[in-house]
């Protein structure tokens, strides 16, 4: 990647100067606001701590859920601010709008290696504008809370597949540079899609076929072993002509099913066993049927032992491993052990000298809600759709903006 980074900026010196970070604070929140899984807020803490130890004056803007362009109280970033606050040790201001008066005001007072975090900037509708000049009016004003000699800084991966104001209008109106977070997953995903070593696996769940299609089309010619879980094997199975009962299905797209499973059946991998239950729940009666015998009303809420255990021989041979999306409803207990077979699966292959990458969203919080070692898995990525859409081969706006 040709771009500049942290270290590149760190070196040209920042004491005294105003650094905007764009950071992936987007967390999980539960129905009384308190954080879940804080994995993007601890990520983020590398670059914001580095620009501090240096003197900068840090302002970090971010987004948290889908406001609709306006100010949403369930959509704060107040616990994020508190939790930043812990993890860096020092307070964070948490100004009370996204380039308003109080962040301007807020912004003025800042002295070396303070710390403002600005109000989730999806509640300005100019943000994720189409229109390239309300965007632009948006940058220009976040500009303003760093001053003409100010920096950009870029470290918030989940977010650089998307062109937006507070990703890419302001890189091109700041010096601009990579953080060590986007660094690090360019790298990353770059060796997945340069020279991975083989056997190369890729595991996919999650709900939906149309979700993951292009990068089942991208990925699929170029691996050796391609597993499907999820709700989205259910139109596979549907594909072969199985019934599937009452579980989640995509009719639309049986037929590109079926494409798909005539051009790579020889490395497309289905579940031969499915946990099935008699309703969406938790405590749900659930039992394990082979794949072509799920009765009718009855749904799919996991893959069975037999695929775990056929899916596990497969991965822990394997020299490189992407993982993204969970095999059933591992939120729960009943329906987790394909999620975590799997998984651990991985961190057995990792054990044994291979690489392998975690595309974030739910595999990522799946590891953590599951109390898997971290460390277990060479990179844990925290941008999902900007993981895949990257090993899609598209261009992703806010990377490409940093290279200009």
């Amino acid at each position: 990647m040709a771009v500049k980074t942290l270290q590149d900026l760190l070196n040209e010196g920042v004491e005294g100067r105003g650094v905007l970070v764009r950071s992936d604070l987007n967390v999980p929140l539960d129905d009384n606001g308190q954080i879940t899984d804080p994995g993007r807020i601890i990520a983020s803490v590398p670059t914001i701590e580095a620009l501090v130890q240096a003197g900068a004056k840090v302002v970090v803007t971010a987004h948290l859920g889908r406001p609709k362009g306006e100010p949403d109280a369930k959509y704060s970033l107040a616990p994020v601010a508190a939790k930043l606050a812990e993890l860096l040790g020092r307070n964070v201001q948490l100004a009370g709008d996204v380039v308003g008066y109080d962040a301007l005001s807020r912004s003025e007072g800042l002295t070396d290696g303070d710390v403002m975090l600005l109000e989730n900037v999806r509640f300005d509708p100019r943000e994720t504008s189409k229109d390239e000049a309300e965007r632009g009016k948006l940058a220009a004003a976040l500009v303003e809370l760093v001053g003409e000699d100010g920096a950009f800084v870029s470290d918030g991966f989940g977010v650089v597949h998307r062109k937006q104001a507070s990703v890419y209008d302001v890189a091109e109106l700041l010096p601009h540079y990579a953080g060590t977070l986007v660094a690090a997953e360019v790298e990353v995903l770059a060796k997945l899609t340069e020279s991975p070593e083989r056997p190369y696996a890729v595991v996919l769940g999650g709900s939906k076929v149309s979700d993951k299609l292009a990068v089942i089309e991208a990925l699929a010619p170029q691996v050796d072993t391609l597993v499907i879980g999820g709700g989205m094997c259910f139109t596979f199975l549907a594909a072969q002509g199985l019934s599937v009962g009452s579980s989640l299905l995509q009719e639309e797209m049986i037929d590109t099913c079926k494409g798909l499973l005539e051009r790579f059946g020889d490395v497309i991998h289905l579940p031969r066993d499915i946990v099935v239950a008699d309703e969406f729940a938790a405590d749900a009666d659930s039992k394990v049927v082979p794949a072509n015998e799920i009765p009718d009303g009855w749904l799919g809420l996991d893959v069975g032992p037999e695929s775990v255990a056929r899916f596990a021989a497969l991965l822990t041979e394997a020299k490189t491993v992407f993982w993204n999306g969970p095999m059933g409803v591992f939120e729960f207990e009943n329906f987790a052990a394909g999620t975590r077979g799997v998984a651990e699966a991985i961190v057995t292959a990792t054990g044994k000298g291979a690489f392998t990458v975690v595309g974030g969203g739910d595999s990522a919080a799946a590891v953590r809600a599951l109390g898997l070692p971290e460390d277990g898995f060479s990179h844990i990525s925290t941008g999902g759709g900007a993981s895949l859409e990257y090993l899609e081969g598209k261009e992703l706006p806010g990377i490409s903006v940093l290279e200009a």
